[in-house]
């Protein structure tokens, strides 16, 4: 199945005027240095006066007040939805290329989130860019994980594709978008830890080393300018824990000389340890953003046929996060909450997509996760990943919000301290 692509509207004007903003203080810079003392004040004027209004313009561009809460709100239709096509873009795994795999309902396109009292404007690629250039971004995690990059670079495909820039004898695969020397990282690691695959895939225990972080990240910390974790669901699975090279605890072991573990616990301690490792590197100046949870919509046992037929998304008061997926979402809050209070010098941010997520039962590939030549009675239906175009894709438009914000507070600094320096040089 095919739809004609809506293109969304350019942020040209802005992109150029954020560029123009930067380049205006770096000039002014030079003049207020270059001048003499009379020439200085006027240009300081002119400096302070630039600079406001670049703050202020990021401010009445910004969607949202401080107070506003982007993460809870509710899903509206958006006509213009979606913003690609899986014949637009050529990220799409063939598992989440739902309209391909002969999905006949369009409705879970048409739909966008709006938080209370405020709005999220959808994803504007040529604004990201302009915003990241120059940088690295790392996607951490699970399958989830790669689902994410993959939407968001279908995102971008609208208006540039990558190279692929993988070498062989790196632990992941990455692409570049060469005009704004952008590079995306895609890195597996489903438990953050070192890990033991078991025998039997699904049915087998595996092996956590939960004080020992998996060196195919940690040791790329340096390299990225952000990094997003994205992980949780695979700490269901059954499994031994092991710490200090010796076992402490189990989930579905059926081994009665170990101590039950609850798989959350063992999820907290990998993240506080991913954490402090992000925070142990010196030369590590990024931000990292920890994705919350996104719950599965299986309706009964997954192994056993269970499927996610709904084809609307939930409001607010239909459904309730409970289970293992609130223990997940209360364990990722705590140890982000705790890492924030303790003042760590490395930044640290929230992508709390749980609640929107947990209300969109119909975005998930379900049967359509195949093509029907390739169904069988056995196959597992997928309702734990996303489709492609879909819902996913709202977790850009929650990213470049949130990276916007960052370059805002920046430019709120970088306007303090040249008041400072005028003030002390009259």
């Amino acid at each position: 199945m095919e739809l004609h692509l809506i293109k969304k509207p350019s942020a040209y004007f802005y992109n150029i005027n954020i560029i123009t903003i930067f380049i205006t203080i770096i000039i002014m810079m030079i003049l207020l240095f270059a001048s003499s003392t009379s020439t200085y004040k006027r240009s300081a004027e002119i400096v302070d006066a630039a600079l406001t209004n670049a703050a202020e313009d990021i401010q009445t561009k910004s969607d949202t007040s401080e107070n506003c809460d982007i993460f809870s709100g509710e899903w509206v239709p958006d006509p213009n939805a979606p913003y690609y096509t899986n014949t637009t873009c050529w990220a799409i795994y063939e598992t989440q290329d739902c309209l391909k795999n002969g999905r006949p309902d369009l409705g879970f396109l048409k739909w966008r989130w709006r938080p209370d009292g405020c709005e999220l404007s959808p994803f504007d690629p040529f604004l990201f860019l302009n915003l990241v250039r120059d940088r690295t971004m790392a996607f951490i995690g699970d399958s989830l994980s790669r689902n994410h990059l993959q939407s968001m670079m279908c995102l971008l495909s609208g208006s540039v594709n990558p190279v692929d820039v993988s070498k062989p004898d790196n632990p992941y695969s990455s692409w570049k978008y060469e005009s704004y020397n952008f590079t995306v990282v895609n890195l597996r690691s489903p438990f953050l830890v070192r890990f033991d695959e078991p025998a039997a895939a699904n049915t087998g225990i595996f092996q956590l080393y939960l004080d020992e972080l998996d060196e195919s990240w940690t040791s790329q910390i340096d390299d990225f300018d952000y990094i997003i974790l994205s992980f949780g669901h695979w700490y269901s699975r059954s499994a031994v824990y092991h710490q200090k090279r010796r076992v402490v605890g189990c989930h579905g072991c059926h081994d009665p000389n170990i101590t039950r573990t609850p798989p959350t616990h063992s999820l907290g301690v990998a993240l506080r340890a991913a954490f402090e490792a992000i925070n142990s590197r010196r030369s590590f100046h990024g931000t990292t953003f920890l994705r919350t949870f996104s719950p599965s919509h299986f309706e009964g046992e997954w192994r056993e046929g269970a499927d996610c037929p709904r084809r609307r998304p939930f409001t607010r008061n239909e459904t309730a996060l409970e289970g293992f997926f609130l223990d997940v979402y209360e364990t990722q809050l705590k140890e982000y909450f705790r890492v924030v209070e303790r003042g760590k010098m490395n930044k640290f941010r929230l992508l709390d997509l749980t609640r929107a997520m947990l209300m969109r039962p119909d975005g998930h590939p379900s049967r359509y996760g195949h093509g029907p030549d390739k169904r069988t009675a056995g196959t597992i239906n997928d309702c734990l990943h996303w489709c492609l175009p879909g819902p996913i894709d709202s977790w850009s438009d929650f990213l470049l919000h949130m990276i916007k914000m960052e370059q805002r507070d920046k430019l709120f600094s970088v306007n303090k301290k040249m008041m400072l320096n005028k003030s002390n040089n009259y």
